[in-house]
């Protein structure tokens, strides 16, 4: 365990926007390395949380924000005994997993817990408080399972079935469903997905989707990607459980929530505008009223008896503007860290609840329904829209720099590895801040005629010129 550095540091930023605090102890989960768990943790903050991360080191985004007040090691190969340390050292009233191993080492700590004496009564009653019904864990880990469930609460959803053997891929076949979706239980931001288009790509992804359990798999992931968990889920994790399902032709959409106890507080949905390929994760969205995503929510909510954060991930068919439910992520998922109007600041209904105090009445941040998330809206070459906001966490100029040369994208290995794959089609962030004199990001919004560059540099300056001004 160790502090964050930042601590020395006022919280200026990070005061309760309009009302005095009332101190909620969050406790962040996050095993990957990705944005959202940093910019959630200034949401929380911002609304009158004191929250303490747990994640791995060195150099995760949750270390470069000054909304944490301390910061545990995950350990990849311990990580339900340094989750238990993190929770009997941090007393949270309630802990948010960022990503899906965290949900799944969570569950695990409860069904080793739920046996024991005061101290393992006490963390399983924390685990329930903060994720709801244990009798919905094994559901939202099972993409079948769930799907199923929601079909059951009159939620559309595509045609699937379970794929164990290629005979289930033959089964499939015989229905003359193409194209398909394969997919992998306990994989996200894309990497178990697979679109098959001809009876030669299913059994090649199939194939695909078995190996990504493999040993030299798990090998490469802890090299490479310094992601340590992945040899632990190769030891203790059985092949994962696959899905196929009919692809619906279609805009990608998804709604982020919290609720309590199986009652929804508040929600975000949004349309993709622009995304890493046809499987990865959004880069720009539009917020939209969609009825039907938000019934989905409450219904799942409530039949699973969930509190805190989830996520569900839709496809709106063309044509008939349906909404089909494809997916479901237990754990807090963009733009949940957004305050926006109408019933939309996920953090603020979270405080309100758990403090027991009406719901704040905030000015939202944008009032724009196209949202740019940085950094990845900026990565390509496409223009970002005119009208969209720059979700930039101007009032942290260390976690500027971080999302934009992440860890470990910027490590020797890692940069090998993707010229030896003849990865060269596209351009890391961080790669082009290095050329600023033929820099290929385009006007955008508020900055017209400004690169991402010059908006960083901006940024930074000017928060570094308040912070002396403020000092004196």
């Amino acid at each position: 365990m160790f502090s964050n550095p930042h601590l020395t540091t006022p919280m200026n930023n990070f005061k309760p926007i309009g009302r005095k605090a009332t101190q909620i102890r969050v406790l962040l989960t996050d095993t990957n390395r990705w944005a959202l768990s940093a910019r959630l943790a200034m949401s929380l903050a911002e609304a009158g949380c004191h929250v303490e991360a747990i994640c791995p080191s060195p150099r995760h985004a949750l270390m470069k924000t000054r909304a944490v007040q301390r910061i545990y090691k995950y350990s990849g190969f311990r990580p339900l005994e340094s989750l238990n340390s993190s929770i009997e050292a941090s007393e949270p009233d309630i802990i948010i997993p960022a990503c899906d191993r965290s949900v799944a080492h969570l569950h695990q700590l409860h069904a080793r817990a739920k046996f024991g004496g005061v101290a393992e009564n006490k963390l399983t009653a924390l685990i329930e408080h903060s994720l709801g019904s244990p009798a919905s864990y094994a559901q939202v880990t099972s993409r079948y399972d769930l799907l199923l469930l929601a079909h059951e609460e009159g939620i559309r959803v595509p045609r699937m079935s379970p794929v164990k053997t290629s005979k289930d891929l033959d089964s499939w076949r015989t229905l003359g469903s193409c194209p398909s979706v394969l997919k992998a239980d306990g994989t996200w931001g894309g990497r178990g997905v697979r679109i098959i288009r001809s009876p030669e790509e299913a059994d090649h992804s199939f194939g695909d989707l078995a190996r990504m359990s493999r040993f030299s798999r798990a090998v490469k992931r802890l090299v490479v990607n310094r992601d340590s968990f992945s040899l632990r889920s190769w030891l203790k994790d059985p092949k994962p459980e696959v899905i196929i399902q009919s692809y619906i032709y279609g805009r990608p959409a998804n709604c982020a929530v919290v609720c309590w106890e199986g009652r929804v507080l508040a929600a975000i949905a949004v349309e993709v505008v622009r995304s890493a390929g046809l499987t990865g994760p959004a880069s720009v969205v539009h917020v939209v009223e969609n009825p039907e995503m938000l019934f989905a929510a409450e219904r799942i909510a409530s039949r699973l008896g969930l509190s805190g954060f989830f996520g569900l991930d839709f496809m709106i068919e063309e044509g008939t503007n349906a909404a089909y439910l494809i997916e479901m992520n237990p754990r807090s998922t963009p733009p949940c860290h957004l305050r926006l109007d109408k019933g939309r600041n996920l953090a603020d209904a979270l405080w309100a609840q758990l403090a027991g105090q009406p719901r704040p009445e905030d000015s939202p941040v944008t009032h724009s329904n196209v949202i740019a998330y940085f950094p990845q809206a900026f990565a390509g070459q496409e223009k970002v829209p005119e009208e969209a906001f720059l979700d930039i966490p101007h009032s942290e100029p260390e976690l500027i720099q971080e999302l934009l040369n992440p860890f470990p994208d910027n490590t020797f290995m890692f940069r090998l590895i993707q010229r030896l794959k003849g990865n060269q089609t596209e351009t890391h962030t961080s790669d082009l801040l290095k050329n600023r004199a033929g820099d290929p990001l385009h006007t955008v919004g508020a900055v017209q005629g400004d690169s991402l560059a010059a908006v960083v540099d901006t940024t930074i300056e000017e928060t570094v010129r308040k912070a002396k001004i403020s000092s004196t």
